[in-house]
């Protein structure tokens, strides 16, 4: 009973979050603005103008970046640890099964990025073993299995990766990782967008690895802006989901912490 009642907690979660994205809810604004079409047509076009600024301001890249800057520019890019390293940590993502690709092919794009950066920190420190982290609701291969499929299809060698089949978030990883690696010397993997949520997880854990940041949307914030950032485009709309979403997950993180 117990078990099911934290799946459903973990399906509601994720259906929240979903329902909250800003495309959700620019489409609710939209349909409202046509029940409203009739009976209050001044409610109808404040909801039609409120959904044509969102899915603007969203898709600009001026806007857009300057919010995932924020998220990114927490953590360095990693270069080399003066001591040896234990552990590199890869935090699963996702992958689509197809059994008539090769297992690289199967990885979403943050997979794959997070795979090159654990291939390039393990050449970095070869004498590390490597944990691969990772559930998958619709396969029956987690997704820390593809990606030790893939680390091996790149050379390194089997019994250097260790996978953790079961957490199915970033809180799960660290509940569950932590206690193996505990007092070792660690480098974690993720997206960059994502690193601060995943480090606050480790450290509630009494964990303090070295960041590892990958997958970074804006590749050079400081760059000059012409007049093609400030129209829209639609890679900055889902850019900017991630945004909103890894901030509401990092709100959540904190009021979760504040009742604890």
């Amino acid at each position: 009973m117990l078990s099911i009642k934290i799946m459903d907690l973990f399906l509601l979660k994720k259906i929240i979050s979903v329902l909250i994205m800003p495309i959700n809810l620019i489409i609710i604004l939209l349909l409202l603005a046509i029940i409203f079409f009739k009976s209050k047509p001044a409610r109808s076009f404040k909801c039609l103008l409120s959904a044509f600024i969102a899915i603007v301001l969203c898709s600009v890249p001026v806007v857009s970046d300057t919010m995932m800057v924020k998220l990114e520019d927490n953590y360095e890019t990693y270069t080399r640890s003066s001591m040896p390293v234990d552990y590199i940590v890869v935090l699963g993502g996702w992958h689509y099964p197809n059994d008539a690709r090769p297992v690289t092919s199967q990885l979403n794009h943050a997979s794959l990025q997070r795979l090159v950066e654990a291939f390039r920190v393990y050449k970095l420190h070869p004498e590390a073993r490597i944990i691969t982290s990772g559930h998958h609701s619709t396969d029956a291969v987690s997704n820390a299995e593809k990606m030790k499929l893939s680390l091996v299809l790149l050379g390194v060698p089997e019994q250097k990766i260790i996978i953790e089949n079961f957490p199915r978030d970033t809180e799960e990883e660290a509940q569950l990782i932590s206690p193996r690696i505990q007092g070792a010397n660690i480098v974690l993997i993720t997206n960059a967008n994502h690193m601060t949520r995943a480090m606050h997880y480790f450290h509630a854990e009494g964990v303090y690895p070295l960041a590892a940041p990958t997958g970074f949307w804006v590749k050079n914030p400081d760059s000059e802006k012409n007049w093609t950032n400030y129209l829209p485009d639609i890679n900055k709309l889902h850019q900017t989901t991630l945004v909103w979403y890894e901030s509401l997950s990092l709100l959540v993180q904190r009021i979760k912490e504040l009742f604890s």
